[in-house]
């Protein structure tokens, strides 16, 4: 009698899948049998567990990261266009903070005191690049307009070559585009989410831990650490709207259809279409994100090329 671990577990995969009557025809089971090997499944706790197995095939990361302010000369406060050569010390990173999504422990890192002084970031640059080089998909707040071209910067600055291939999911950009908002700081969506938001700091902050204050350094990484966890909360609350999600399905090695944006299993069918200007296409909706795509075409051949297009000018 096969009863090992990995055989229940297909079992109680496929049973979720396509139900108990399907999954006795596909392994040719008896239904006392079946049921048997059900029964011992539960008693092995053998369950299909989707997110581990999500964060075991897909690295998705989610980060923060703090800078130090230029310094620069200046002859007024409003409306400057401050020459380069009035640069006095540039830019650099501060610190960082990233964490896998759904795992527990968050990354960080941080200039001590010795590089605050001697304005020097490579070695926190190589640690946050040896996280992002391992990442299929990275989440961030202002990503695509702050973090990650500050990042570059950098990168090309310490001498660092460009990490491999990833998406990016800019959570600043998905509120905007779907909701009306009063506001889309991650400060204020953490308030509507949780009704608390963002660490209260102030500009001294920045100013104490640029002078190498160590105090001043580990508050600044608490700060850092806490807008991940609220990054990871507030993305799992708005991942179900986001329509160009990276299809989380294609880094999964199943053949079976999965929600495109979280990989869930469990997608209910709508009594709607998904419908295009030749095609139709059965509507789903995910259970667990509320995420809502389209299965394979109900259309044939000859309905497609008997409907009609219309002209472009």
């Amino acid at each position: 009698m096969p009863c090992s671990n990995d055989y229940l577990r297909e079992l109680v995969k496929s049973t979720k899948h396509i139900g108990g009557l399907k999954t006795q025809r596909k392994y040719n089971l008896k239904e006392e049998t079946y049921s048997r090997y059900i029964r011992l499944a539960n008693q092995r706790r053998i369950i299909f567990d989707y997110d581990l197995r999500e964060s075991e095939q897909v690295n998705i990361l989610l980060l923060d990261i703090e800078t130090l302010p230029m310094h620069v000369r200046v002859w007024g406060l409003y409306k400057q266009r401050i020459p380069i050569d009035n640069i006095i010390k540039e830019w650099i990173m501060l610190s960082w903070a990233a964490k896998w999504l759904y795992e527990d422990e968050v990354y960080s890192d941080i200039l001590t005191p010795e590089e605050c002084s001697q304005r020097s970031d490579k070695r926190i640059c190589q640690s946050i690049w040896d996280m992002i080089d391992r990442a299929d998909i990275i989440i961030a707040h202002n990503l695509k307009r702050f973090d990650i071209r500050k990042l570059n910067s950098r990168f090309i600055n310490n001498g660092l070559m460009p990490p491999s291939h990833y998406r990016m999911i800019d959570t600043l950009i998905e509120s905007r585009k779907n909701f009306a908002h009063s506001s889309h700081k991650l400060e204020y969506l953490g308030r509507l989410l949780r009704n608390e938001g963002k660490i209260d700091t102030n500009y001294q902050l920045w100013l104490d831990c640029e002078s190498g204050d160590k105090k001043a350094l580990g508050m600044m990484l608490a700060y850092n650490i806490e807008d991940v966890n609220l990054l990871e909360a507030v993305y799992i609350w708005i991942r179900g709207w986001i329509k160009n999600h990276p299809n989380i399905g294609l880094y999964l090695d199943i053949d079976y259809p999965t929600c495109r944006n979280c990989g869930c299993e469990d997608l209910r069918t709508s009594d709607k279409w998904y419908i295009t200007g030749v095609n139709k296409f059965k509507a789903y909706q995910c259970t667990k994100c509320g995420a809502t795509g389209r299965l394979l075409s109900e259309t044939s051949k000859k309905q497609r090329n008997n409907t009609l297009r219309s002209l472009s000018y």
